[in-house]
């Protein structure tokens, strides 16, 4: 025969202090993120707060990319977000990086046909991976690094989006050498352009208005 059910008084159920908050700041993180699968996001969710480590959450919904060729589910808010769990190290291990592109449930085979554009071992230096991954989000050079200077900018949104020159200057090259139809020395020209507008202002930082003004003026 089934057992009765039990019967519970509310002095006998205990609720742990700190579980409202933490309900609370996961219902209001899979709303900002929305998303597409909330089992497989939540999975990574507890399983990022548990160790102490940076959670699979944007910073702010994010309104869907019209210039975006294909519909890849990539986003510059979730690469902004594999940036805050990876960018601690130089190198990261591509299995660890395959389950975080899973905790933000986005397409496997995209992930592998990213890494088919630069193809390495089980470690990626993670400035390139986060540069294919805006590759992948806009369908030109400067569209590319136009997202990268807003993923990596301390200035805050709606600014010039600044990062050093020498970072602007590696993943430029970077870029450029994976596409054939960018001749060398027009890489050279550009950023010896550009490097000579960064230092006349005796800073090294550039802006995303400094690096299509320096496309304009070669």
């Amino acid at each position: 025969m089934p057992l009765p059910d039990t019967m519970f008084c509310a002095q006998q159920i205990h609720i742990p202090p700190e579980l409202p908050d933490i309900l609370k700041q996961f219902t209001k993180a899979a709303i900002r993120t929305q998303p597409a699968d909330v089992l497989q996001w939540s999975a990574g969710y507890f399983s990022a707060l548990s160790r102490g480590d940076p959670l699979p959450v944007k910073d702010r919904m994010e309104m869907p990319v019209a210039t975006q060729k294909t519909d890849t589910g990539l986003s510059q808010g979730l690469l902004k977000v594999l940036h805050k769990q990876c960018s601690h190290k130089q190198y990261v291990d591509l299995n660890d990086l395959e389950q975080k592109w899973k905790n933000l449930c986005l397409p496997i085979e995209k992930f592998k046909a990213l890494l088919q554009l630069d193809p390495c071992g089980g470690t990626m230096e993670w400035i390139k991976f986060l540069a294919l991954g805006c590759s992948m989000l806009g369908g030109s050079l400067n569209s590319a690094m136009k997202h990268l200077c807003e993923i990596l900018t301390s200035d805050p949104e709606g600014g010039p989006a600044r990062i050093p020159f020498e970072t602007f200057s590696y993943v430029y090259e970077y870029l450029a050498r994976l596409d054939p139809d960018i001749p060398p020395t027009d890489t050279e020209t550009y950023l010896a352009t550009l490097k000579e507008k960064v230092e006349s202002r005796k800073n090294d930082l550039i802006g995303v208005s400094d690096f299509f003004s320096a496309k304009r003026s070669i």
